[in-house]
């Protein structure tokens, strides 16, 4: 019998018999593997785990831990919830909703449930799970496609696959349902089995989901009030605006009112940052405003709209940034692999930055550092500030929400403003537009244009970016006195024009091609939208220029 060689990650490789399916190779493997088997790459392509091998092949496998794995994953537990609550409740249909720190918020509509309601869902996902349910995979004719969700009082998706490139459409099926999340899904249930369910008001729940970050286990769940409020406010207002899903706003691009629609979105966030101001103003003990947030946040244009509210109530603003607080390059820290960590607190010369702000709230002059990011060194400024009755610090960086950044300085000077990009805007009912995905896509238009840097660089740093933020951000976000949304509900269509050019250029032979191949599909469902359209003030020109 024809025997196959299999090369696996370790470099080892072994004989097959002609014809062993991937999921057999991957029982072979999986003693090996910390965590279960997702997924299967051949030769550099995902493939479904029954495919037959018929030649020499070098094969990768995807778990938790890996960005695809991870994809895979929680699509398949998205999968698994929605077809438990439909069989545990009758009428009853899952949207999912946005996510959240650490989970997914999901919302279930047709019927009302309780938190005791929790332990019957999670029963029947269990039982789904331990029954090691087949997930199975169709191709399927465009058009049937577009039939069977029009059938099912699903237009939206039925919109979205007429607007895609492709004749065929991946369905997926697990028991009697039918689903697609846009993403490559296991080939069964047994090993989607981390998972957690938490009870929210209002129907909602949300689904915890294990992930690198949490080192494949399952996250305690830490519940940010008003990021959940303040997303809920911008779907309530797209709900009026009959522009709940992603196919509303292609319509608004294909009806040419998409130029009112941009406009509208500019004032709401105008609206929101007029609240802030308002907010600061009714404070008077306050004379220091920190805004923080994750990277690509808009947190620049964010504070000088901010500055221009504040000075129309008599202000005055004295900007500060954190990052000219950096330490010489001498002294900032090394992460676990070497590299400087200009992601970390210790990077900031904390000391100096609180012995600036001492000596500016007692009313004298300070020459505010400016840190030369060619030479990693800082100098103090020829120019000097001075803080009068009616002035302000607006101090914009990463680690505004931590205490220890401004330790020396009393909390009741201080209001705090996290910054964060979600758009409540759905691609549909099971499939939103993802924060990290946007920001990246604002990062690499920005990166190029301002600093040169091609696709595959951004995407390199991205994950210790990433890292960073897990570790130096999101753990203070209960510190913010106000969350303000920077993303627009039209801006994907105007990144589009600008970030799929640059996709395209990334090599096949790069590592970081598959991740560029996905960020391009996942723009195929937006129309694009002119910037021509876009304010000069607007948040988006700090991507696009």
């Amino acid at each position: 019998m024809q025997e196959i060689k299999i090369t696996f990650p370790d470099k080892t490789n072994k004989s097959f018999s002609y014809g062993t399916s991937l999921y057999e190779i991957a029982q072979y493997y999986q003693d090996k593997m910390t965590h279960s088997i997702i997924g299967v790459k051949a030769n550099g392509e995902i493939l479904p785990i029954h495919s037959k091998i018929i030649k020499d092949t070098v094969v990768s496998f995807l778990d938790i831990l890996s960005p695809y794995g991870y994809r895979m994953y929680q699509a398949a537990l998205k999968f698994i919830f929605e077809v438990a609550v439909k069989e545990t409740f009758e009428n009853a249909e899952v949207l999912f909703l946005h996510s959240v720190p650490k989970g997914i918020m999901t919302e279930i509509s047709g019927i009302k449930i309780c938190e005791k309601d929790l332990n019957s869902i999670k029963s029947a996902m269990l039982k789904i799970i331990n029954n090691d349910e087949k997930i199975i995979k169709y191709n399927v004719d465009k058009r049937d496609a577009i039939r069977y969700f029009l059938k099912h009082n699903q237009e939206e998706k039925a919109k979205n696959i007429h607007n895609i490139n492709s004749d065929i459409v991946s369905f997926y099926q697990l028991k009697k349902y039918y689903n697609n999340y846009y993403t490559d899904m296991p080939y069964n249930t047994k090993n989607i089995n981390k998972f957690d369910l938490k009870f929210l008001n209002n129907n909602r729940i949300v689904l915890l989901c294990p992930s690198a970050r949490t080192l494949g286990k399952i996250p305690e769940y830490v519940h940010y009030e008003k990021i959940v409020q303040t997303f809920l406010e911008g779907q309530n207002w797209l709900k009026l605006m009959h522009t709940q899903y992603l196919s509303d706003l292609n319509q608004e691009v294909s009806n040419s009112t998409i130029k009112e629609f941009i406009g509208s979105c500019e004032l709401i966030f105008n609206k929101s940052i007029s609240k802030v101001a308002n907010e600061i103003q009714s404070h008077k003990e306050i004379k220091m405003i920190l805004i923080s947030g994750p990277s690509s946040t808009g947190k620049t244009t964010t504070t000088k709209r901010l500055a221009s509210y504040l000075k129309a109530f008599g202000y005055d603003t004295i900007p500060i940034s954190v990052d000219d607080y950096y330490k010489d390059k001498e002294e900032i820290p090394r992460d676990e692999t070497g590299e400087y960590d200009f992601e970390s607190l210790n990077a900031i010369d904390t000391k100096m930055f609180n012995e600036d702000l001492i000596n500016l709230l007692n009313g004298k002059e300070v020459c505010l550092p400016v840190y030369d990011f060619v030479i990693q060194k800082k100098s103090r400024s020829a120019n000097s500030v001075q803080m009068k009755e009616r002035s302000l610090l607006l101090i914009e960086g990463l680690h505004g929400l931590n205490e220890e950044l401004s330790s020396s300085i009393d909390e009741k000077y201080k209001y705090k403003i996290y910054l964060s990009p979600f758009i409540p805007l759905g691609i549909d009912r099971h499939n939103y537009i993802s924060t990290v995905d946007l920001r990246l896509l604002r990062r690499i238009i920005r990166d190029n244009r301002t600093r040169g840097a091609n696709v595959s660089k951004t995407i390199e740093i991205w994950q210790k970016v990433r890292e960073g933020e897990e570790k130096y951000i999101f753990p203070f976000i209960h510190q913010a006195n106000c969350i303000i949304n920077t993303a627009y509900a039209f801006e994907v269509g105007v990144l589009k024009v600008f970030v799929e050019p640059l996709l395209y250029s990334v090599d096949i032979d790069s590592p970081y091609y598959e991740e560029a191949r996905r960020l391009i599909d996942s723009l195929q469902r937006f129309y694009p939208i002119s910037s021509e359209y876009i304010s000069k003030d607007s948040i988006l020109r700090e991507f696009i220029g």
